[in-house]
């Protein structure tokens, strides 16, 4: 690696640091405070019928009594040792809830992640690379609908029918690949429908370049012009799309993994939401705010390195 480049990846990874330290901190003020006008953690920790006294001991006891300043500054300050606290239901270490159900989110995003990969790929490989039919032409609409259809909606419909009436699959639960499908669909109906089109719009965008009509000259078929080169340049070009998606699920799952009672993030923050518990929804807050930065900065990364085009305004970053 040359010296010029070594230090453009330098100044790369430099800028991103302080990029995500910005993000954490203001994420962490916001929340905190936001939190604070949700309501009283006291009054769900002593119960509903406590007293003045016992809520006022609770109080003291986590450390809620004190202006609101004092403890943010207290929170920042545990922050800086990696201390995100303990939570205030359980009192476990906030951190260490979250991490021990983040695996199950990740499952969910990578699944997720592979269906519109093996839906969106072939499929807009073959609406690109052709001139359109009827047939094309109905399927590029039915895409168009379902990119605007949320994902819990395609959620129910696919409970209902291969769930309730069907039968074929079960709804609910984390126990084993039949309990996968229907998330990893639900999931995929929603993110394929716009990376297909993506993909359909670059591949018919290179089957017109000259170096199609080059490979074509030169012999190749038509299965090598369009996989061998002009589908790996739509790809490269639908990337950021994909990183983008993949972001968001592990940030955006929070209503499928409740539709489907998986134990993941998403469950936890709703529970913890719900129970008033603040260090726990900081933690989730604060661990998906960077696994969602990290995502993006890799794709970003990839995309210097694979994209030669991008490197001068890579060494700009």
């Amino acid at each position: 690696m040359s010296r010029t480049v070594a230090l453009r990846w330098t100044r790369f990874a430099a800028v991103h640091l302080r990029d995500l330290l910005i993000l954490l901190l203001g994420l962490t003020t916001l929340l905190f405070f936001l939190l604070r006008l949700a309501g009283d953690p006291a009054v769900v920790i002593a119960g509903a019928d406590a007293s003045a006294e016992q809520l006022a001991e609770v109080r003291a006891a986590y450390g809620l009594d004190r202006p609101a300043w004092q403890q943010y500054a207290s929170y920042v300050a545990r922050l800086a040792r990696f201390d995100l606290g303990e939570s205030l239901i359980s009192a476990r270490p906030a951190l260490h809830a979250v991490l021990e159900v983040l695996p199950a989110t990740l499952t969910l995003a990578g699944l997720g992640m592979a269906a519109t990969l093996a839906i969106a790929v072939p499929l807009g490989a073959w609406l690109g690379a052709h001139w359109p039919t009827p047939a094309r032409r109905a399927t590029a609409s039915l895409l168009f609908f379902l990119q605007g259809v949320p994902g819990f909606v395609i959620a129910l419909v696919l409970v209902q029918w291969l769930a309730i009436r069907l039968g074929m699959l079960p709804a609910l639960g984390f126990g084993g690949p039949s309990t996968w499908l229907l998330p990893m669909l639900s999931l995929a109906g929603f993110l394929a429908p716009r990376l297909a089109r993506v993909i359909a719009t670059n591949v018919a965008q290179a089957m017109s370049e000259d170096y199609i009509r080059t490979a074509r000259a030169s012999g190749a078929g038509p299965r090598e012009v369009l996989f061998g080169h002009a589908l790996p340049n739509a790809l490269l070009g639908a990337t950021a799309l994909a990183g983008t998606q993949l972001a968001f699920l592990v940030s955006g799952v929070v209503v499928i993994e409740f539709i489907f009672a998986w134990p993941g993030v998403g469950w936890l923050l709703i529970e913890s939401t719900r129970t008033l518990d603040f260090p726990v929804v900081q933690a989730v807050a604060l661990v998906v705010g960077t696994l969602v930065f990290t995502l993006n900065t890799v794709v970003d990364a990839l995309l210097l390195k694979l994209d030669p085009r991008l490197s001068a305004a890579g060494s700009q970053v």
